[in-house]
């Protein structure tokens, strides 16, 4: 593909003022699902094609085919230069080729073992065991497991000597179990909607581990049908990593998008309450939170090289002992907001344009064990797992639930509680933060449905974090 790219290159006519870009993209998914012991879905599919970006006189134009021909992408190349051609006419802000640096480089997930070793049946047996373990009584009504693999392809070539190439494996796991008495609903997954997402192969499929996940659902789901409502009452709240997770996408991934800021997404994807002036500034949590852009950490969900566009990606402090310092943002939004931001002008799919994403958001871990931080706590609630999200269009003010919750109880954890949820404001909820679980409470996840952007564009995100403890924070049970 390298070289197919590189003579489509040589064929056009590229001027003085302009820029060219050519990415490849390709990627087979395969999914298979099974429902209370029969297989539901075996669906494979595939889709590939070339994105041109050109840039005249500093605008880009896009455009997109299938059609891997040369003809065909000479074709997009010519209509990538018509549209930003008119662009320029009409230009807020003129780029550069600082906004598209030539690198060159590859990268790969780490697969230490094949997903190929095992046939269609096997892991259809074993999706079918899954939900076996998972109905442990009449009082489990159904249970559901999937697995999903995908391979992503992708090549990049420019115009300024840029080349690199990335093949991820990308494997999630999600299996849930919904059941009822006396008139009490509960649902209990492994780690939310699925959470349980990596990069890698069939190290994150062994049996022993998915056995343990689905043994755990079914405990929970009937401790859950015999539980109390969660108390409704303001006390300190104890997050475990998979809830973790989408407090951090939610409440500092997508508000520090740079885009978001600039007004871009404001149509769609909503706002941020955060402002340019604010970085640098902004005591955006308590002296324990520090969280890090890291595209590095070897199996987490949305590890690379390189964005889409080139820029090398590397570790970065977003926020730092609780103050906010850099934005999620691209060259291009970093040059146009003047603010410090990081490697992630990424696009979902060979059809679309590459736009600020989050990637790898995660809160460092601290000094103190779980032992220790349920201890200290004299009454406080212990959530696991989201089940419900909401939070305006400036990622601002926001209520969550959980699907599992436990009471704690003069340095204990007792009693098991039913419909969890809390509260908050963004930044007075991360001031509230108390203590940060030590490395050996860290839990690594992913999801693979981040939406954004119009036309819209779902990609992978991964978030880790430790288990973290809040302060006067409003929970309430189902029935508010």
């Amino acid at each position: 593909m390298e070289q197919r790219l590189k003579k489509v290159l040589s064929q056009l006519s590229i001027g003085p003022a302009d820029w060219v870009g050519l990415r490849y993209h390709r990627e087979n998914s395969r999914v298979r699902e099974v429902r209370d012991g029969h297989p539901e879905t075996n669906r494979s599919s595939e889709r590939s094609g070339v994105m041109v970006e050109w840039m005249s006189d500093g605008q880009f134009g896009y455009a997109a085919t299938p059609d891997l021909g040369e003809a065909s992408l000479l074709s997009a190349a010519l209509r990538a230069r018509t549209q930003a051609q008119a662009a320029a006419r009409r230009a807020l802000y003129r780029f550069g080729t600082a906004q598209r640096p030539p690198s060159v480089g590859r990268y790969g997930s780490q697969v230490k073992s094949p997903l190929s070793t095992l046939s269609d049946a096997d892991y259809f047996e074993m999706l079918v065991a899954l939900t076996q373990r998972m109905r442990t009584s009449d009082a489990v009504i159904t249970a559901h497991a999937q697995l999903e693999h995908v391979a992503v392809e992708t090549c990049y070539v420019s115009s300024n000597g840029a080349h690199f190439e990335q093949d991820l494996s990308l494997v999630t796991v999600a299996m849930e179990a919904v059941g009822q008495k006396n008139g009490v609903v509960q649902k209990r997954s492994n780690h939310g909607l699925s959470a349980y997402s990596y990069q890698g192969g069939g190290e994150f499929i062994l049996r022993n581990t998915l056995n343990e996940q689905a043994d755990k659902v079914a405990r929970h789901l009937h401790e859950l049908l015999d539980a109390d409502e969660c108390p409704s009452e303001t006390t300190h709240l104890v997050l475990a990593p998979d809830q973790m997770m989408l407090q951090i996408h939610e409440s500092i991934g997508h508000p520090l998008e740079l885009d978001r800021i600039l007004g871009d997404e404001r149509n769609y994807a909503g706002s941020s309450f955060v402002k340019l002036e604010d970085f640098g500034q902004l005591q955006y949590g308590s002296e324990l939170l520090n969280v890090t852009f890291d595209p590095s950490v070897a199996h987490e969900f949305a590890s690379y090289a390189f964005d889409d566009v080139g820029q090398p990606a590397k570790r970065e402090y977003l926020i730092e002992k609780g103050l906010l310092k850099r934005g999620l943002g691209s060259l291009e939004s970093q040059a146009r907001a003047g603010v410090p931001g990081v490697a992630n002008q990424r696009a979902s799919s060979w059809n679309r344009p590459p736009i600020d994403r989050m990637a790898n958001i995660n809160v460092e871990p601290g000094t103190i064990s779980f032992e220790k931080m349920i201890a200290g706590i004299e009454r406080g609630v212990y959530m696991e797992s989201n089940k419900s999200w909401s939070i305006d269009d400036y990622r601002n003010k926001f209520q969550f639930g959980c699907e599992y919750a436990q009471l704690i109880e003069n340095g204990k954890l007792t009693r098991v509680l039913r419909n969890p949820n809390y509260r908050g404001v963004t930044a007075e909820f991360w001031k509230k933060l108390v203590a940060v679980g030590d490395a050996n409470t860290l839990g690594v996840f992913g999801t693979p449905y981040c939406g954004k952007g119009e036309p819209n564009q779902s990609i992978r995100v991964g978030h880790a974090s430790p288990v973290c403890a809040f302060a006067d924070v409003e929970v309430f049970g189902g029935a508010q």
